[in-house]
């Protein structure tokens, strides 16, 4: 267990707490109540819906559980130390192992049960050495549950943790779990938790013949909402195969509003180390479908960009096998670009390191790689990079797209 972590989140107001069965409150079995609120303390914590426990332990009870989950899937137990905001860990997992909760898969994301594994990597079934649960990949040729996985099982648990970008696969595994569950007639419980970059809705919506697993929906890059939201958003547009919709409940977070400053207490993916790399992750990423790195191999992922085919300048870098990146970008390579890590937080998809670094390539006809049209959704934004539209033109041409999804999304959004 993991002891004495600072929650470094306070919060100003309530929300209201709904359990959405199906996509929207109209449906008929969708339900809501009003969260209990300890109205003598003025500053409450954030709490996320895995510590929303009240709600979902009932609905486990005398169930044989499977559960979606990594090493963010935590639970927060404060101690007398209010002053200092000090709390005292554990996992989902062993939480409801100790409530006698029938627990009896894990199912994991990209990254693993532990979030060990690189980007891509392919991951293995295996057991938990803690506590010799079977542990079933759900990334790889497995990405969607097989039914033979799912025999036996009468509800899942989804708990991890997103960082809001269309690209990070967490809301495609959303997406497969979903639709195995519906498929199945297993009721899916969503434990909500707050979006690091839950302000920004930013970037181009896919096209639909680009879609793949970093990138299954017609949502910008930036989509804004959290992982509950977002399943209720997968449900009510009957994105499922053959228009299934999966019985969902969603324990939402309380106390949490969507542009509050959110600090992960856990890295949700090897190359994610810190709140400067979740927020710059979104814009930087697109440089993972280029010949520049993105920090890969370094001890500042999603902080730094460089390629051997830059300027010279002040700055450099080489990368190297690590932890989370054993075949980095651009490997053994002195790579030459800037350090972000001390930039001012971004608010939208941010082009300029991009434009910049092609503007400034050596060789431009080898600077974009194929991923990068998967990346971005669309062929436009590299036709426009190269065709030099300026950035202020560029956006410009996402704004219809980006109100239409507005617009769609608001019938699925749970908080302010």
């Amino acid at each position: 267990m993991i002891s004495n972590l600072v929650f470094k989140n306070t919060v100003l107001f309530s929300v209201l707490l709904m359990l959405s069965c199906g996509s929207s409150a109209k449906q008929k079995d969708a339900k809501e109540t009003k969260p209990e609120v300890d109205s003598e303390n003025p500053i409450l914590e954030i709490k996320t819906g895995a510590n929303n426990s009240s709600v979902y332990l009932p609905l486990l009870k005398d169930k044989k559980v499977g559960i979606v989950t990594n090493q963010t899937g935590i639970i927060y137990t404060f101690n007398s130390d209010v002053v200092n905001k000090r709390a005292d860990v554990i996992h989902l997992v062993d939480y409801l192992l100790d409530q006698k909760i029938n627990l009896a898969k894990i199912f994991a994301p990209e990254h693993g049960f532990r979030g060990t594994a690189d980007a891509g990597e392919h991951v293995v079934d295996g057991k938990d050495t803690k506590t010799g649960l079977s542990i079933i990949s759900l990334y790889g040729d497995n990405k969607k549950p097989k039914a033979e996985q799912l025999a036996g099982l009468d509800v899942l648990v989804f708990d991890l943790q997103d960082v809001g970008a269309r690209f990070y696969t967490y809301i495609s595994s959303l997406h497969y779990i979903m639709e195995a569950c519906a498929e199945n007639n297993i009721p899916l419980i969503i434990l909500d938790r707050p979006n690091p970059n839950g302000g920004i809705v930013d970037g181009p919506i896919l096209e639909k013949e680009f879609t793949s697993f970093i990138g299954m929906h017609p949502i910008p890059t930036l989509h804004g909402m959290t992982i509950g939201e977002y399943g209720k958003m997968i449900n009510g547009e009957k994105w499922l195969k053959n228009g299934v919709q999966c019985k969902l409940t969603v324990i939402p977070c309380l106390n949490y509003k969507r542009e509050m400053f959110y600090s992960l207490p856990e890295k949700p993916s090897p190359n994610l180390p810190n709140d400067k790399a979740i927020n710059l992750y979104p814009s930087l990423c697109l440089f993972e479908g280029t010949n520049v790195s993105s920090g890969r191999g370094t001890e500042k992922q999603f902080q730094i960009y460089g390629s051997p085919f830059l300027p010279k300048t002040g700055f450099s870098f080489t990368p190297v096998s690590n932890f989370g990146s054993k075949d980095p970008m651009n490997k053994g390579l002195l790579c030459y670009g800037e350090d972000l890590s001390k930039a001012q937080k971004v608010n939208r998809l941010e082009l300029k390191w991009l434009i910049k670094a092609y503007n400034e390539t050596s060789d431009k006809s080898k600077f974009f790689t194929p991923f990068f049209t998967k990346l971005a959704g669309t062929k436009k934004l590299q036709q426009q990079i190269e065709a030099g539209t300026s950035e202020s033109e560029i956006r410009k041409s996402w704004e219809k797209g980006l109100n239409e999804f507005k617009e769609m999304r608001k019938k699925y959004l749970i908080y302010q």
